[in-house]
């Protein structure tokens, strides 16, 4: 049986993205969800791709993007319609996520499998701030999945838009030089539950927008790909 970079099934994980995507189609498929610019999708390359985007979920802002992300290569544009996009999954996407939200129960362990880089966040662990180096088989795993795919990021790495957008992924940036797509979310927040798969609204919009692919310059500083970075994901 065929395994991916991490040791995963394919079979296995393109079973869980098929079976996600069917749970949730009839959620993303509707006038109620707006998409834009997946033009993007199709011109941009099959490895070291970085998504940056603001985040208001713990889970649905992924889930809608491994949907819109398999109809797009799969054909559609701006569009869910036909299911049948989700016969044939991309493997080879990725997403940043804590290790502790993702371990803290069987459904988040069984997303993980959908395509999860786990990660010791430096500076929260049980709801408590802490301050702790990076751990290098955690970075060095961002690498390998942007060297064999797509990787969607977090750069705040927490759902509160008060907090400042970390410096990590301008780290990834610097040390990979990929091309940066970024991602807004919009409603997420009002429309599902922040931390579980509930709906608690049925009625009221929501939206992703894939922006222009950027490129930064090889001699900026972290810290200005850092402030880069908040702006476009304000």
């Amino acid at each position: 049986m065929n395994k991916n970079i991490f040791g995963q099934y394919l079979p296995i994980k393109k079973a869980i993205i098929r079976t996600i995507g069917v749970l949730t189609h009839k959620t993303f498929n509707n006038k109620r969800f707006n998409i834009q610019g997946t033009t993007i999708l199709n011109e941009i390359p099959k490895h070291n791709v970085l998504f940056i985007s603001n985040h208001q979920t713990y889970f649905y802002d992924v889930i809608a993007m491994l949907h819109v992300f398999n109809a797009s290569v799969n054909g559609r544009r701006d569009s869910l319609k036909n299911i049948l996009y989700l016969l044939k999954p991309k493997s080879n996407i990725y997403f940043i996520a804590a290790l502790e939200t993702m371990k803290a129960s069987v459904i988040p362990k069984i997303l993980s499998y959908a395509g999860s880089i786990l990660i010791k966040r430096t500076w929260r662990e049980a709801g408590k701030e802490i301050s702790r180096n990076i751990r290098g088989e955690d970075f060095d795993n961002i690498i390998k999945a942007l060297n064999d795919g797509w990787v969607i990021t977090f750069p705040r790495g927490t759902t509160d838009n008060s907090k400042p957008v970390r410096s990590g992924t301008a780290h990834i940036i610097k040390s990979t030089n990929p091309i940066v797509i970024p991602v807004k979310i919009d409603g997420f927040g009002d429309v599902f539950e922040r931390n579980s798969l509930k709906i608690k609204n049925k009625t009221m919009p929501f939206s992703i927008k894939f922006g222009n692919a950027l490129k930064f310059n090889d001699d900026e500083s972290i810290q200005s790909i850092t402030n880069q970075i908040e702006k476009i994901i304000d």
